[in-house]
Order: C-alpha cells, then structure tokens, then sequence
C-alpha cells in the first residue's frame, strides 16, 4: 500500500508538474501518466480497515516515546496492544525477574535499546549476599540471535561477565551504548572485546561498578587509526592504571567526546594534557586531582590553570578522588559555566568550598561530603539560588560519629534554595522546624530523602517524634514522588504520609516506626506506592499482610531486621500466587532452623514464577 500510494502521490504532485515545451510533450505526459494509471489500478489491492488503521497507529505511535504512555496506549485493545509491540523499540524492565527474555522476544520484534534492573537498592548497603542473582547471561543469549539492530543496553545492578560483553560484539554489528551501574562480574578482558569490536560505539559508560583487573590494556584496544564516534568515556570506578599514551590518542581521534570521566590513577599533569587534546569536553570527571610525582615541577599549578581556562564548554564537574586542596583555584575559570558539581569524593572543608562556591551562580546539581559543615552549605544558600538537587553524604556513615553537619544547614538551604527539587541529606540530629521549613520554602521538592544517623533519634532540641517534620513535608510538597523517612516516628507520622503522599512511589523505611499500624497507614493510604524498603523497623506480620491488595501494582517491597515470621510470609505466598516471596538468609544462617524470624524478605510481582537460578540461602515460599 505504502508505495503505491506514494507513486500515485509523485504523480499528481504539483511540485512535481513540468510545464511543457510543445504540445507534442504535452501529449507524451498525458500518454504516461494514463499508462501508469491503468497498471497502478489493476495491482493496487485495497487494504482492510484493520489493516489501515495498524500503518496509521505505528506512525503515530513513533512519536509516543515515554514508557509510560507506551504502556498506557498498549492496554487500550488488542490491536493498539499489536501496534505498541510492532513499533517499540526502547524497552524497560525494572526487575530482570518480572518477565523472561522469551517472553519479551515474542510480543517485541524490533528492539534497539534495552534498559534492565536487576537487585533493589538495598544492595548497595550490602544487604544482599553476594552470588544472589540478577544475571544478564539469560538475556543476552537470547537476544542475540532475535535483536541484530540492538544499540542500546544499559544495566542496573546485574550481574554481567567478560563472556557476556563479548557476545554483545559479536552479535550486534551496530552497537553503540553500553552503560552499566553498580554491575559485577566483569573485568578489563571484557572491556578490550568491547572496545575492540564495537568499532561505532559512541557511550561506554562504567558507574560505580566492580571492575576486575585482568591485567589487560583495554585503552589501547579501541581503533587505532581513523576517528572514534566516542562522545561519551566513563570509568572513574575501574581501579587499575591504564595506558595514558592509549587514552591521549583516543582523546585526539574522538571529535565528539564530550563526556570523559577518569579514575584516581590519572595525575593532574595528566589532566591537564587530556583537556587539550579535547578542548570540547562538556562533562569532566577529574580523576585523582593529585598529582603522583614526588617533586611538583615548575609552574604545573598555573598550567593546570590555563587548561580549565581554555575549557570553554565545561558545565559538569566531578572526580577530586585524591584531592590536594591547592589546587582547587586551577577550576575557578570555569565555575560560573557551572551547572553541575560532585565534590562527593573530596575531603575539603568549609573554607575551600566556599572559595569555589563563590563562583558557581548557575549551579543546579550539588553533591558534596558532611565535612563542608553547615558553614559551608549556608555559602551554597547564599550563592546557588537556582540549585535543584543537593546531596549531602557523610565521611563515616557510623551510629555513633557525630557529623558536621544538622538542622542549621537544612534550613539554609531551604531559604536560599527555593527551587530545589530534589534533596539527599545525611546528619545525626535534625528538628522539626527545620524540615516544616523546608516544605514552605521548597514546596515543589519531588525527592526528599532525610536519613537520621542513629536508631529512633527525636527532635533534639524538643526530644519530640519527628513526626510534625515529615508530615509537614507530605503535606506542602505536593508533587512529591519519593520519600526517605528515619528518626523517632510514631504512628502519626505514617498515617500523614498514608493521608497526603498519594504521588509517593518510593518509600525507604529505616530505623523508624513503632507498631504495625503505621505501616498498614502506607499500604491502605498510597495508591501509587511501587517501592518500598524498610529496614531496622518493628513491623510484623499484621502489618506485611495489610498490604495484599496493592502488592500485584508494585514492584518490589524489601523488608530486613523487622519482626516478620515465617508463617507470615508464608500466608502472603499462599494468597498471592503470581508473587514471588523470596526469605533470604545470610551465608552464616545457612543452617538455621527455618521457624523463628525472617531476617530478609524480598518480595516481587512476576510473570514467570519462581526463578531458575536461585542460590542456597534464599528460599522461595
């Protein structure tokens, strides 16, 4: 259908008419074009309305790209449903246990880029025994043969060898992407097999990974002739030295990088180097911003200096792993270009943040170290007036350390920072007034995350639950999507998130709560609730159960340390067949009697059933 119509198009085509010359052409024209009238007739066969309204769906369907809307428009009715698996090409999976890639090959056929999660975030706290699972192996094996225009694979704490990398260079001849956050399994013998065969590869981005050191120089494995695509080179986690020679040529043959991130193994010399063989770089990760000779030659500082002045695209700062403070002045050229800046690996304190800081009026993202203290976050309020998201990390992420940071900084940032939108704070103690404060300052705030260092810590000024803090916050911020609670709460607490959060689709738990009613108050209350991590927290069973009617909407709920039975989350597997209960024991429980308390319970929707590659120490109920 498509090209004849297309040919008859051509032919009426005002843009296509020629005036003729002589009759004689004019005859001529008319002759052809009756011709091709009467052949395009006899073939051209008249599709079926279905058939129409299929080719009409996939054109619109192209410009429908948020997975959300993809997954509305699929469940309108079985021909939309076709339509949204003829045409889809960018999948998301948030747990690589939902679905089975089988499954996925058969309702997709035309997939270039995949997005896939494996272990929730709790992993990160090393909460998860290793070797629990979340491979990729399964899925690229099957995907290889069925998605030869596969471009795109970004992973999410999976577990992913140097086998699987070389299968994705060897199968998809286009590839171009590969990103993998907080992965395992892998080492620099996989990342040479990328590097060598992925000769179009433009992002290869490894984030706060594990990476092996196999002793291979996979720098120098990428083309060494002619010009990279690269516009994206990330590995400031692989802690192995690498070619420097390699990298600088890279540097040289890759016109679009944009992107480069380094590890602590490259010295501010080096830097230095590196920025003027890619003078366009947008995004810089600094490396060790240290430099490794013992004897500091000449006058590399003022070199260094001129290097960041030269840098006239720079809008994205991060590395200073290994930081020596005096050289902070060398970026100072380049922080009123500023957007985005990640001191979350450097050890400096208030003075030498307020000496960068000063410069940085077009700031919106900000990651810094406790160690700033609240001096230091008041000169943020007082200079970073457009700040969107802020993060602050602790030094020692301890009980019993006091940090340097509390309630006096939070309420600095919410008065000087009235459009932040996002915010990580880690302290020891903290005041209602100052989290009221920040919900009236910043009432357009989608991430809030206060985690209170310490079990059941009140208000420490009143020694009240800080209940009226949180509430207030569910309260006033009313796009509100993400919530981290901790502290002294009570009941109230839970029950004003349960009355207010309805937009709260993550909820982390930690070290708070003091009955089952509090959290049934979540479960009954937060229509849109799809993750949920608790852990260190009194709930029970009465409250686990509460949860049944929501548990097939969400995606995950993750419960340790809290006063679950076996019982309980066998009732919840008995009544909920399509979830997946997963009692998960620490490698030194092995051989524990299974009665008495589940320390760990992850919980997950499925299609599949129970999974295939379940280790010793989780058992599936």
């Amino acid at each position: 259908m498509g090209g004849n119509t297309t040919e008859i198009v051509s032919i009426f085509s005002n843009n296509n008419y020629q005036t003729p010359m002589n009759d004689d052409a004019d005859d001529d024209l008319v002759t052809e074009t009756t011709e091709a009238l009467t052949e395009l007739s006899t073939n051209y066969v008249s599709p079926s309305p279905d058939q129409v309204l299929e080719i009409v769906l996939e054109n619109i369907l192209q410009f429908i790209t948020a997975r959300t809307d993809r997954n509305s428009v699929s469940l309108v009715c079985k021909s939309w449903y076709k339509a949204d698996s003829l045409s889809r090409a960018d999948l998301f999976i948030g747990n690589c246990y939902v679905v089975s890639p089988l499954r996925v090959i058969n309702r997709f056929g035309k997939i270039k880029s995949l997005v896939l999660k494996g272990k929730p975030r709790f992993a990160d706290f090393n909460l998860f025994p290793t070797n629990w699972g979340a491979h990729f192996t399964p899925w690229v094996s099957s995907f290889s043969s069925v998605y030869p225009l596969l471009e795109k694979i970004c992973l999410k704490r999976i577990s992913i060898t140097d086998e699987d990398l070389a299968l994705i260079a060897k199968s998809f001849v286009g590839f171009q992407e590969l990103v993998l956050v907080c992965c395992e399994g892998f080492g620099t013998s996989g990342l040479s097999v990328i590097a060598t065969n992925c000769r179009q590869l433009r992002v290869l981005e490894l984030i706060e990974s594990e990476v092996m050191d196999d002793g291979v120089d996979w720098v120098s494995c990428f083309p060494e002739t002619g010009s990279t695509c690269l516009e994206s080179l990330i590995f400031d986690c692989v802690d192995c030295f690498v070619n420097f020679e390699a990298l600088e040529q890279l540097a040289v043959r890759s016109p679009s990088l944009r992107k480069l991130m380094l590890n602590r193994h490259i010295s501010i010399r080096q830097l230095q180097r590196l920025m003027i063989r890619a003078p366009h770089l947008t995004h810089l990760g600094t490396g060790s911003f240290s430099n490794s000779d013992i004897v500091i030659q000449g006058d590399g500082g003022q070199e260094l200096l001129s290097a960041f002045a030269s840098s006239k695209s720079l809008i994205c700062l991060s590395g200073f792993r290994d930081i020596v403070p005096e050289y902070l002045p060398a970026i100072y050229p380049v922080c009123a270009n500023l957007t985005s800046l990640n001191f979350s690996y450097a050890n400096i304190d208030t003075e030498q943040l307020k000496s960068v800081i000063c410069y940085c009026h077009k700031l919106q993202t900000l990651w810094v170290l406790d160690s700033v203290c609240d001096e230091g976050l008041q000169a943020v309020a007082e200079t970073c007036n457009d700040l969107r998201e802020l993060r602050v990390f602790p030094m020692l992420a301890q009980e019993d350390v006091e940090t340097p940071v509390s309630e006096v900084g939070l309420l600095a940032i919410s008065e000087g920072c009235r459009k932040l939108r996002s915010i990580l704070y880690f302290c020891q103690q903290m005041t209602n007034a100052a989290v009221v404060a920040m919900s009236k300052n910043c009432p357009e705030l989608v991430v809030f995350r206060l985690c209170i260092m310490g079990r059941h810590r009140p208000d420490h000024l009143t020694g009240q639950p800080m209940d009226e803090g949180f509430g207030a916050i569910v309260k006033n911020c009313k796009k509100l999507t993400r919530l981290a609670v901790s502290g002294l709460l009570t009941d109230d607490a839970f029950r004003q998130i349960g009355e207010y959060g309805k937009l709260v689709r993550t909820l982390s738990v930690a070290f708070a709560g003091n009955s089952d009613t509090g959290l049934k108050f979540v479960l009954e209350g937060c229509p849109k609730l799809q993750k949920l991590e608790i852990r260190d927290s009194p709930f029970g069973d009465a409250a686990l159960l509460a949860g049944l009617h929501h548990y097939y909407n969400m995606r995950f709920l993750w419960m340790s340390s809290c006063n679950l039975s076996l019982e309980g989350c066998k009732e919840v597997a008995l009544r909920m067949p399509q979830l997946v209960v997963e009692v998960i024991r620490g490698v030194l429980d092995e051989e524990r009697d299974e009665l008495g308390n589940v320390e760990k319970l992850y919980l997950y929707r499925s299609l599949e059933g129970q999974r295939k590659d379940v280790p010793r120490f989780v058992t599936i109920l």
